[in-house]
């Protein structure tokens, strides 16, 4: 079992909050932690009430990575031990962290090497606190981005600007993440935990059906051919225009007000 206050979790406003709280062990992720990752993921997105998942970090780092002592790294990509035969990677963080609906956003309030990095990048919109950096450190400690890191990466910001960040194991400051395209914004250090909440509130402001919809039709859309996913979007509509909250969108609109969505 974890520690319970090594990942806490709250909800608030529609908005569920995941933060690691080792900061006297800067984040790092100890075996059981990632499988309380997981399970508060999985919560989140299975919980009608939450409609945004905010990451983030206490203290000075938003996670240096996998405990090196605490069975993090271990379990890496796993949370048990197994051989390649039987190898289940389904309820691991990164897999879940992909396969969620929920939107996810990242507030970066420190330092994210390794695989805090990647979970970073896992999720669908990153805020980062102008006093934070990515490592991306990985060759430089005899390993590769085994979190879904060299699939994303160089899918957010091509192959050559992807490459050169993993082979050198780089560093990027939150001017070279900017540029690179890898955050939305720079947020002071102080500001960050209240412009995630306020980014969270916001999504959690549209309907959850639709939101969501969008979210998986843009994950699916990454492997379709455009005939394909045109076709998928339109049978995904269909449920949509049947629902409580695509009739409330419509009468709001028609009212000049704002919408009230019961996420139904």
């Amino acid at each position: 079992m974890t520690e319970p206050q090594d990942v806490l979790y709250t909800v608030e406003d529609h908005v569920a909050t995941i933060t690691f709280n080792r900061p006297d062990k800067q984040n790092t992720i100890s075996g059981p932690m990632l499988g309380a990752l997981s399970d508060y993921l999985l919560k989140a997105d299975a919980d009608p009430d939450v409609r945004a998942i905010v990451i983030t970090g206490s203290g000075k780092f938003f996670c240096a990575g996998l405990d090196l002592r605490g069975g993090g790294i271990s379990s890496g990509l796993s949370n048990q031990r197994t051989s390649p035969a039987n190898l289940d990677l389904r309820n691991t963080p990164p897999t879940v962290l992909h396969n969620i609906d929920t939107p996810t956003i990242a507030a970066i309030n420190g330092g994210a090497a390794g695989y805090g990095m990647d979970l970073a990048l896992g999720c669908d919109i990153r805020l980062i606190a102008d006093t934070a950096k990515l490592a991306a450190a990985f060759t430089k400690r005899g390993v590769l981005p085994e979190s879904g890191g060299t699939w994303i990466l160089p899918r957010l910001i091509g192959w050559s600007k992807a490459s050169e960040i993993i082979f050198t194991g780089r560093t990027l400051s939150p001017a070279d993440c900017l540029e690179y395209g890898l955050v939305s914004r720079v947020v002071n250090s102080n500001e960050l935990p209240g412009v995630a909440m306020a980014l969270g509130r916001e999504i959690a402001a549209n309907a959850p059906m639709a939101v969501q919809g969008s979210k998986r039709m843009m994950r699916m859309g990454m492997n379709e051919t455009f005939n394909d996913h045109v076709h998928h979007v339109f049978l995904q509509l269909l449920p949509l225009f049947q629902s409580d909250d695509f009739k409330e969108g419509m009468k709001a609109f028609l009212e000049k007000r704002e919408p009230d969505f019961k996420g139904s």
